[in-house]
């Protein structure tokens, strides 16, 4: 055992050892008007998504959420990653958003709060991808196939 090392000092001249690469550390994405962007997408639906320091307030296609999103379970969506990161009442949010259904609308927009959020504070990326926030929902409406009424249904059968 000639080939042994004394100290730590001398692993790390040893070939074939990976050299030590420092960690890169993420900068805030922040523009001229102390905002962050985010792009939400969710079905057809797809969401521009600006955050600021405020007070909690969320305006989507210039008007406020209570009246864009009547429905309380959209208005829950929307404030979903806010809520989970603790930044309820911190930033304010001004969205525009097209395509799809409410719904739809719905989840692209707290798909682009969360990348905003994250273009913001980088460190909440670990606190927002274990509930499913930063990850785009892939399902989309399945095509109609030739040969069929619909994607999947078939044309009525009769035997005689």
């Amino acid at each position: 055992m000639t080939d042994t090392s004394n100290s730590l000092q001398d692993l790390g001249t040893l070939t074939g050892a990976p050299s030590a690469q420092p960690v890169k550390s993420v900068e805030p994405k922040i523009d001229a008007q102390g905002r962050a962007y985010g792009t939400g997408r969710r079905k057809e639906a797809v969401a521009r998504v600006w955050i600021k320091p405020g007070s909690g307030k969320i305006i989507i296609n210039g008007r406020d959420q209570e009246t864009y999103f009547a429905r309380p379970v959209l208005r829950m969506v929307i404030a979903q990653p806010l809520i989970e990161a603790g930044r309820a009442t911190e930033f304010d949010v001004i969205a525009t958003v097209k395509g799809s259904g409410l719904m739809g609308q719905a989840g692209a927009v707290r798909h682009g709060i969360s990348r905003a959020l994250v273009a913001y504070e980088p460190g909440l990326r670990a606190v927002l991808k274990p509930f499913g926030f930063m990850t785009r929902d892939p399902r989309v409406v399945e095509r109609k196939k030739y040969g069929k009424a619909k994607a999947r249904r078939s044309f009525q059968f009769s035997k005689r």
